[in-house]
C-alpha cells in the first residue's frame, strides 16, 4: 500500500512538473492593434542642408513589446509619418527616449505578464514563466537589490540582440542616424559591429546607429542613476563621455539627469560636441507640473542654485539642461526626449523640448494634455 502511495505521489509530481514545463513554454502572440497616431508638437527653424534633430516621444505600453514585429510596426509608422512631413533626410538625427530598450525584457512573454496591474506583479510572472533563466540570473546578480538585477539580467543576451536588430534596422530602413534611447544591460560593448554583454554590473546605456544600421562608437553609459536605481544599476566613471561623428556634426549623448551636471557639458565641450541628445524618462503621471524633488543621485553641483521645491519638475529640466548656454555648453543645439505611455502602474510624464543657442523651443502641443498618441519634436539645424 505504501509503495502504491509513493508511486502515485511520484507520478503526480512528474505530471505537475511536466504541466509546468509545457505552460512555461507556451508563448501566445496576440493580435494587438496599437495606436499609431502622432502629432508634430514642435517644429523650429527652416529646412536646410545642415540636417535636423528629430525627437520621437512615443506612446508605448507593455503589449507593444509582445514581439519585435509589434514594436517595429509602431516605431516605423512614426518614422514614416515624419518622412511624409518632410522631416527625414540623410543628415537627420532621430532621438528616442530613455529605457525604450529596457522594456524589451517583456518581449515574447505570456499574456499574464501584459495583463498585470502592477510592475511587481509583471516581474513575478516574468520569473515564474522563465524559472531556469531567473534562477541563473539571481545567482549572478550584483548590487544590493539582487532581485531587480536578476529580472533585468535574465534575458540580457536576447535583449541586446533585439535592441540592435530593431533600432539598427530602423536607422537603415529610414536612412537616418538614430539615438536608440537607452537599455539596461550587463557591461555592454561593441565588438566588430555587434552589441555584446558581459558578466559584470548592469549599466543604463545608449547606442547611436548610423544610416547603415551599424553602431557608431561604444555604448554611452549613464553616469548618475537615481538613488533607487543605484541598488542595481552601476554608475559609469565620470571620464566615460563619448562624442561620435554624424553627418550633421559631432554628437554627445547625456542619459536622463546626466544632463543636469555642468561638468558633463565641460567634458563634451573638450571633446568637440556640436549637438547633444538627451534620452529621458520621468516616472509618474502629472509629475511634470509638480514641485521638483532635487538631484536624485548626488549632491547639488557647485554653481547650481536651484533648490528642491523651488520650481516644477518640467521647469527644472529646462533650466538644468544647459545645451546652448555658452560657455557652459558650446554645442549648437540639443534635444531632450521623454517617454509617453503607461507600463503597468508606472505612468510617465514629460514634455520633450529642443534648445538652440540658449533658447528653448516652445511647445505647440503639450505631451501631458489629455488624449492619446505620440509627439514629434523637430529642430532644423
Amino acid at each position: 500500500m505504501r509503495k502504491i502511495f509513493s508511486v502515485s505521489i511520484a507520478l503526480l509530481l512528474i505530471a505537475m512538473i511536466t504541466g509546468y514545463a509545457i505552460w512555461t513554454g507556451q508563448r501566445p502572440v496576440g493580435h494587438y492593434l496599437s495606436d499609431l497616431r502622432i502629432q508634430l508638437a514642435v517644429s523650429d527653424g527652416q529646412p536646410g542642408e545642415r540636417g535636423n534633430l528629430l525627437g520621437i516621444q512615443p506612446e508605448l505600453f507593455p503589449t507593444d513589446y509582445q514581439s519585435l514585429e509589434h514594436l517595429h510596426r509602431k516605431l516605423a509608422a512614426y518614422l514614416q509619418q515624419a518622412r511624409d512631413q518632410g522631416l527625414l533626410n540623410d543628415k537627420t538625427i532621430v532621438v528616442l527616449p530613455e529605457h525604450i530598450g529596457t522594456w524589451l525584457f517583456a518581449r515574447g512573454e505570456k499574456d499574464e505578464l501584459y495583463q498585470a496591474t502592477t510592475i511587481n506583479e509583471a516581474m513575478n510572472w516574468l520569473s515564474v514563466s522563465n524559472p531556469l533563466q531567473f534562477l541563473n540570473a539571481l545567482i549572478r546578480a550584483k548590487g544590493s537589490n539582487r532581485l531587480d538585477d536578476a529580472h533585468l539580467r535574465m534575458k540580457a543576451r536576447a535583449m541586446a540582440k533585439d535592441y540592435q536588430a530593431l533600432f539598427g534596422g530602423l536607422a537603415k530602413e529610414f536612412a537616418v542616424t538614430l539615438v536608440a534611447g537607452s537599455i539596461v544591460l550587463p557591461e555592454p560593448s561593441i565588438d566588430n559591429g555587434q552589441l555584446h554583454i558581459g558578466a559584470g554590473p548592469l549599466y543604463n546605456s545608449s547606442l547611436v546607429f548610423g544610416s547603415d544600421g551599424l553602431p557608431i562608437g561604444q555604448p554611452q553609459r549613464q553616469l548618475y542613476p537615481t538613488f533607487a536605481e543605484r541598488n542595481y544599476i552601476q554608475p559609469a566613471t565620470p571620464a566615460a563621455l563619448n562624442v561620435v561623428d554624424t553627418p550633421a556634426g559631432r554628437l554627445g549623448v547625456l542619459i536622463g539627469s546626466d544632463s543636469w551636471y555642468p561638468r558633463n557639458y565641460a567634458q563634451l565641450n573638450n571633446n568637440g560636441a556640436e549637438l547633444i541628445a538627451v534620452p529621458a524618462f520621468v516616472v509618474g503621471h502629472g509629475l511634470w507640473s509638480k514641485p521638483w524633488r532635487g538631484y536624485k543621485s548626488a549632491s547639488t553641483p557647485e554653481g547650481v542654485s536651484l533648490k528642491p521645491g523651488e520650481t516644477s519638475e518640467g521647469e527644472a529640466w529646462r533650466r538644468l539642461t544647459l545645451t546652448g548656454h555658452a560657455p557652459a555648453s558650446t554645442a549648437r543645439a540639443g534635444i531632450s526626449v521623454f517617454m509617453r505611455g503607461q507600463f503597468w502602474d508606472q505612468g510617465s510624464s514629460g514634455d520633450s523640448f529642443a534648445n538652440r543657442q540658449g533658447l528653448t523651443g516652445t511647445d505647440q502641443i503639450s505631451a501631458n494634455q489629455p488624449g492619446h498618441g505620440a509627439r514629434l519634436i523637430n529642430l532644423w539645424l
